[in-house]
């Protein structure tokens, strides 16, 4: 089974309506949260639109080059619910999808607008309005083997044992505030990967304002800080 398998499906199931991120950007005011199964739906998309649009097969690279987001965390679960390597700068992919001005060495390069309401860039490739168009629901053609590549070099065994090393650290089911980047692979790990394997939900923020991250620590009932 893929990682997004593992770790994401069986909270899914088990409460599709509690938040799985809740991301603030400082820099702009903006708060958005998303549940699991809004989660699931957009990686589901991500997940068609790779395979159906794109080819993209089991070990096949997925260059993921955007901040910590909720926009990411779809693409991240989606990528790899269709088997594909996470890889981040650097890297020679079959897709790459990047922020607005962007650049990646990738046979196909989509544009995510990173907009809080989910609005697209209007670029050429155009990662939010052509996963739109796909099914919310996603099956794989076949199971993605665990020794399958998943994230950097780390095969789909190696980043579950990671993850789930990691998360036991954070407790169950933890409530975490987060600042960090999500690099690949450790920021990835640290930063999401770990939080999903608690069965836990993340507040994510980009461009902190210090003055800011006490209070939110009491309104988002905070148990863990990451970063």
């Amino acid at each position: 089974m893929s990682v997004t398998e593992i770790l994401f499906t069986p909270l899914l199931k088990a409460d599709p309506g509690r938040p799985l991120i809740t991301h603030y950007d400082d820099a702009t005011g903006s708060r958005v949260e998303l549940s699991r199964a809004t989660i699931a739906n957009w990686a589901a998309k991500t997940a068609n639109w790779l395979r159906d649009e794109h080819d993209v097969e089991p070990g096949d690279s997925v260059a993921v080059l955007l901040p910590a987001h909720w926009q990411t965390v779809g693409l991240l679960l989606g990528a790899w619910w269709c088997g594909a390597r996470v890889v981040g700068a650097g890297e020679d992919a079959k897709v790459a999808v990047v922020p607005p001005g962007g650049t990646a060495d990738a046979d196909v390069v989509a544009v995510a607008s990173l907009h809080p309401m989910g609005l697209g860039a209007g670029a050429a490739v155009d990662y939010l309005d052509d996963v739109r168009v796909h099914g919310d629901d996603f099956t794989p053609w076949e199971p993605v083997p665990g020794s399958t590549p998943a994230l950097g070099e780390s095969t789909v065994d190696d980043v579950v044992a990671q993850a789930r090393e990691r998360g036991a650290e954070l407790g169950s089911e933890p409530r975490a505030l987060s600042t960090l980047e999500w690099n690949v692979p450790s920021g990835v790990l640290e930063g999401f990967l770990a939080v999903l394997a608690a069965g836990g939900s993340l507040v994510q923020v980009s461009n902190p304002d210090a003055g800011l991250l006490t209070a939110r620590r009491e309104s988002e009932k905070i148990t863990q800080l990451l970063g």
